[in-house]
């Protein structure tokens, strides 16, 4: 999945994948890492003052010491930027891991690296998802209020459960068996023109592509509740899509073996969220 990157340590650009941790780092045997994920594409970089600013936050949530502020990591983006051609889709990640620490990271050995890395738009034409067997954590057992690499096995065996039974993506419950997300995005239902998505209940990260959809579609008009949806909500919905920093905003076209049509409130929040992108 990975392209052409160019990453930024310790003053340096590097080009490809530099090794950068040992065996001895904190970070490699104890996950002392989190990272952030924006986006440049079109020539355009939305939110990424609100990508670089979370990064800083999550690693103080797991006991790091950020030496960058959002603002700095924000100057180093568009300076990497530059690297690339001006039309190239790239995928932003800024990242703080520990080098020392038993058990305890050491917040005195925090290390900041940032890759942009060349990866193209997923195509607009909609994704399937089937529902997973796993869940979301329980709030109060892992770092959920920081966007933690730790926390990332439970994606990827979501993502790979999904992909073995043909479907793009999973459906995820949270511990109460309500809905959370998808596999790597937030979830929106549509019923009846009103939009609704799963509140925030600290079993999953509230997107800064998620904050940003709801803002336009209310000032749009569009009438958007924050709220607990079941499976059922699910399955009685007209349209359903998705946000996140990947792919943006996107339409699920199959759930399990229900056909979706890609509808009128999904292409209006992507609609939205371009000309924002752009404006």
């Amino acid at each position: 999945m990975s392209g052409h990157a160019f990453t930024w340590f310790e003053g340096r650009w590097l080009e490809g994948n530099p090794p950068l941790i040992g065996p001895m780092d904190h970070a490699l045997w104890m996950a002392s890492v989190v990272f952030d994920g924006a986006r440049a594409f079109e020539g355009v970089t939305p939110d990424l003052d609100r990508h670089c600013a979370r990064v800083v936050r999550s690693a103080r949530a797991i006991g790091l010491r950020p030496m960058l502020s959002g603002g700095e990591i924000e100057e180093l983006v568009h300076d990497g930027l530059r690297r690339f051609p001006a039309d190239t889709a790239l995928y932003i990640r800024p990242m703080f891991y520990a080098a020392d620490g038993f058990v305890i990271p050491d917040p005195a050995s925090t290390r900041f690296l940032l890759t942009l890395m060349a990866l193209p738009m997923p195509s607009e034409g909609g994704f399937s998802a089937c529902l997973s067997s796993r869940r979301r954590p329980l709030p109060g057992t892992a770092p959920l209020e920081a966007k933690a690499s730790c926390l990332y096995p439970n994606v990827s065996l979501v993502l790979a459960e999904a992909r073995t039974r043909g479907f793009d993506s999973a459906v995820v419950l949270d511990p109460d068996g309500d809905l959370a997300e998808f596999a790597i995005a937030n979830l929106f239902l549509v019923r009846d023109g009103v939009v609704r998505t799963p509140v925030c209940n600290g079993t999953f990260l509230d997107g800064i592509t998620r904050q940003r959809v709801i803002g336009l579609l209310r000032e749009a008009g569009v009438t958007v509740t924050e709220t607990t949806l079941t499976l059922a909500d699910l399955l009685a919905a007209d349209e359903v899509f998705s946000t996140g920093n990947y792919g943006k905003v996107m339409a699920l076209t199959r759930f399990e073996d229900r056909v979706l049509p890609a509808g009128p409130v999904g292409a209006l929040a992507r609609r939205l969220y371009r000309a924002f992108a752009h404006g």
